[in-house]
């Protein structure tokens, strides 16, 4: 099997992590497209001596590392003013230290071991639970928002109202079917919203989330048991995403990191 044929299933979670980690889909897939040239370039440079996923990963990580969010001319990225969106983003990013972000997200979302992250971000594996707990630390002083969830199964909505509340957050509603969607949205605005893909009356939760963005701008995690649907790369797709059956510490990690971007505001 070619090198291109065992890294092919493992892209759309890596874009899944770009996206989280710059909190972006432009950037996120960037990034990703940085690290497949990077590969084709030079295929004696891919660590032949781990599990494919791992290098793909770890040859990533060299590109995160290379620019992290550096401004390149002519790119669309440079800041023309202080309420530039991205440089308010940026300015929000130098707060949190970017090690512990990374470590919070390749073994709460992505699923890496400790000592995997520690290989991918190039730390002692001793150190990632500290970076871990220093993420979390950061999380607990995040501004609370309002939720909304859409979700049709009754048992996974009362389980993300609860890791919602958990975290100090309000929830506006539990919505089932689109029209629902829109309606709780449109009587409490809500400050996120958690949706899932397939609703109850085969509605979709995309076309809720579409018709809420029509009224007002809002920050949306999905939530799908088919990712690879929506992490193509080819098209407008989710900036965030979860994957069904989730872990309590992945939502909690995807609610913080989309909250952290969409509350970005330029320190005094």
């Amino acid at each position: 099997m070619s090198l291109g044929q065992q890294l092919a299933p493992h892209l759309p979670f890596l874009r899944r992590y770009g996206r989280a980690l710059t909190g972006s889909q432009k950037h996120g897939d960037k990034y990703v497209r940085a690290t497949l040239e990077a590969i084709v370039a030079a295929p004696e440079e891919f660590p032949a001596d781990v599990d494919p996923r791992l290098g793909l990963y770890r040859m990533f990580q060299g590109i995160w590392n290379s620019t992290n969010y550096d401004e390149q001319p002519g790119d669309g990225t440079e800041a023309t003013d202080g309420g530039d969106p991205e440089a308010v983003a940026r300015a929000r990013l130098s707060r949190m230290t970017p090690l512990s972000r990374q470590a919070l997200l390749l073994t709460a979302m992505e699923g890496f071991t400790p000592e995997d992250a520690a290989y991918l971000i190039d730390v002692d594996a001793s150190e990632v639970d500290a970076l871990v707990a220093e993420a979390l630390a950061e999380i607990e002083k995040q501004t609370r928002a309002r939720v909304l969830i859409i979700e049709d199964e009754p048992l996974i909505a009362m389980d993300i109202e609860a890791i919602v509340r958990d975290l100090g957050h309000d929830v506006t509603g539990v919505a089932v079917t689109r029209d629902e969607a829109v309606g709780l949205a449109m009587e409490d605005r809500p400050g996120l919203v958690l949706a899932d893909i397939q609703l109850a009356d085969d509605s979709s939760g995309i076309d809720a989330v579409k018709d809420i963005l029509a009224k007002f701008e809002v920050p949306v995690i999905f939530i799908t048991a088919f990712p690879e649907r929506l992490l193509t790369g080819e098209r407008p797709e989710p900036t965030f995403l979860i994957t069904k059956p989730f872990q309590r510490s992945t939502v909690k990690a995807a609610i913080s990191q989309a909250l952290f971007f969409n509350q970005a505001t330029v320190p005094e």
